[in-house]
Formats: structure tokens, sequence, C-alpha cells
């Protein structure tokens, strides 16, 4: 399981003084990227090789929320359903005795590779050096 720490910063609050609910996407998203480099590929230089790595379904359960400075954990695992590769990603917030679930998630991605979605050698190669029990042909 890969995870990532971070911190709510002020303006990502609304008027309730909590994190707006659309941040809770780019939480997710920076964790998805940081997950990648982490194993030394830029999303960047996919694109640059003729992969995009593109979000198609995306849900997410609200259960707790966010206010300003608090320090929370996204932690993230991954399976493959065909050419889908399907992120289970979580935020918990982190306080000095436990953690307290946040938010559930779970979102789709393909890659497109030369504008066609198909699966990727390279993201096949990345996500089983990490998860090496990941089922490839779900």
């Amino acid at each position: 399981m890969f995870a990532l720490p971070m911190k709510v910063r002020d303006y990502e609050c609304d008027l309730q003084g909590i994190v707006n609910n659309a941040n809770y996407q780019h939480y997710l998203e920076h964790a998805r990227h940081e997950f990648m480099l982490g194993m030394g590929v830029s999303v960047s230089e996919l694109h640059d090789r003729g992969v995009d790595f593109v979000v198609t379904h995306a849900e997410m359960d609200y259960k707790r929320p966010l206010h300003s400075r608090d320090e929370f954990v996204v932690k993230l695992n991954v399976h493959k359903k065909g050419i889908r590769w399907l992120f289970h990603e979580d935020i918990f917030m982190v306080n000095d005795a436990s953690e307290l679930l946040c938010l559930r998630s779970m979102v789709s991605c393909v890659a497109v590779v030369n504008g066609r979605p198909k699966d990727s050698p390279d993201l096949q190669r990345i996500f089983t050096e990490y998860f090496p029990d990941i089922n490839l042909y779900e």
C-alpha cells in the first residue's frame, strides 16, 4: 500500500470552514502522481512516449470533513480489471492516537496509447513491481 501524508491549506476550505468537496479529487490525483513518481515514472514522460493515463470514472464517499491545517494521509491500492486500473484511495485524518476515515474512493483509469485505449506494457511493469500480487488478467 502506498501512503502520502498531506496537510489542508486554508484556501481549500469553503464558507463552512471545511474542505470543499472538489479538493478531495485534487488530493487523490496528487497521490496517484506521487505514487508513480515514487516508482521513477513521470506522467508527463509517459505522455511524451504517447501514453496518457486518464480517469474514466470516480466514486467518492465522504465520511468526515477535513478542516484547515488538518493533517491527513491518502492511502492507495490498485488492481486491474480488463484494460482499467482501479485505484482504491482512502483519506484519513491523522490525530495523536489514530487515523479517522474521511473519504473512501475508487478511481478508474485507462491507458490511452497513441490515441487508443489499450493495455500499456509500461504501466503493467510499473504496477507489478510495486504490487507483485496484482492480477493483471481479471
